[in-house]
């Protein structure tokens, strides 16, 4: 039997993270949109406590903390606002990929990049099915790299001071780059699908960037290993940030249904309404299992937590589109105004949909892995 209990001391910093969350979070969320940045005493304040830095490793003064652990803490922030914390400035998804090198890998292509101080973004093209005109190209030369094209949306694009990078060649190999330098690209900003305004969402656009040999991490078939474990990390960590949307829409609604009242009863009482927050709760509940069940095993090194990973993502993709679009039809009409923060949680849910993974290609995904022998099950 695995249990998913805190420890004491991970209990009271999850409980520091969700005062966080309501406290300091959720009220400055709108005018965090509107800015189109999180506000910087939130950030020094997060900086402080050490959650910008949750994933990196001790060497580069990060917490390095079991994912599990993570996993309940970005649970815990994302309950104030799940675009808030997209806007957070650090590694990002980076930090995994940083995580899993060597220090001397690190410490030889980070040159003077300040990895705990600035902003990073991960691109990857390798793991996506994506069709487009303007897709990233890498082409090899005998001593480097010519970087050609444009990336899909990727967040912190507007803010990002370094990266990494993805992509297939043009021999259909992996090639994994590291890039710190933010003016050898373009970022291509906009809105994307009306929600994470605040997570600094561009495409990178490169017109024939040469890259040296030495800002190489992997390529081949070592890179194709690297990213799977990257992925495997990152989809476990968004998949907890859309659990932590879902547990604030679902108390949302629950608190408003049992305060409105209609025909001289609180509308939660009419069996439509207590269905629909049933079903929410179930869903939340749902993959808030799966996405831990993940995280422990990945923390173990399991050769099924990429299967669980993608299987943890792809449902908390289909019930965080669920719930609030849910929540928003039970609000009515309030439902689609600024003033309920709602409308606003179903949009960001649908921009984090779309950043991370189309659900048909998580699902096929997992598909092709249990036909390749690993069973579903439940945890023993």
């Amino acid at each position: 039997m695995i249990s998913f209990c805190p420890t004491e001391e991970e209990t009271s910093f999850i409980e520091v993270a969700k005062k966080i969350a309501k406290d300091k979070i959720r009220p400055i969320a709108r005018e965090c949109e509107q800015n189109r940045y999180v506000d910087k005493n939130l950030i020094d304040e997060l900086a402080e406590l050490g959650f910008l830095s949750l994933e990196l490793p001790e060497y580069l003064e990060g917490l390095e903390l079991p994912l599990i652990t993570q996993v309940q803490l970005v649970q815990a922030l994302s309950y104030g606002d799940l675009d808030v914390v997209q806007g957070l400035p650090g590694a990002n998804d980076a930090a995994s990929m940083i995580r899993i090198l060597s220090e001397r890998t690190v410490t030889s292509l980070t040159k003077d990049a300040q990895i705990n101080n600035g902003t990073a973004a991960f691109v990857n093209t390798v793991n996506t099915d994506e069709v487009r005109e303007d897709r990233l190209f890498i082409t090899e030369e005998a001593d480097g790299y010519i970087l050609q094209g444009t990336s899909q949306p990727v967040r912190m694009a507007s803010f990002a001071e370094y990266m990494i990078i993805a992509a297939k060649n043009s021999l259909g190999k992996s090639v994994v780059l590291w890039l710190d330098n933010h003016n050898h690209w373009t970022v291509e900003q906009g809105d994307y699908r009306l929600g994470l305004l605040t997570s600094g969402l561009g495409r990178f656009s490169f017109d024939g960037l040469y890259v040296p040999k030495n800002c190489m991490v992997a390529e081949g078939y070592i890179a194709d290993d690297l990213l799977r474990q990257v992925r495997t990390r990152i989809r476990i960590l968004q998949a907890a940030k859309e659990v932590g949307l879902m547990e604030a829409a679902l108390d949302y609604v629950t608190e408003y249904t049992a305060e409105r009242k209609a025909f001289g009863q609180a509308i939660a009482k009419f069996q439509g309404v207590s269905f629909r927050i049933a079903s929410m709760a179930m869903e939340t509940r749902i993959s808030n299992h799966l996405v831990k069940e993940a995280a422990v095993k990945a923390d173990e090194q399991g050769s099924e937590s990429d299967g669980l990973a993608s299987r943890a993502l792809y449902r908390a993709h289909r019930s965080v589109r669920y719930v609030t679009d849910s929540a928003v039809q039970l609000l009515g009409g309030h439902g689609f105004v600024e003033e309920f923060p709602v409308e606003k949680w179903m949009r960001d849910a649908q921009a984090q949909v779309a950043l991370y993974g189309r659900e048909k290609d998580l699902l096929f995904q997992r598909g092709e892995q249990i036909i390749a022998g690993t069973k579903e099950g439940a945890m023993q």
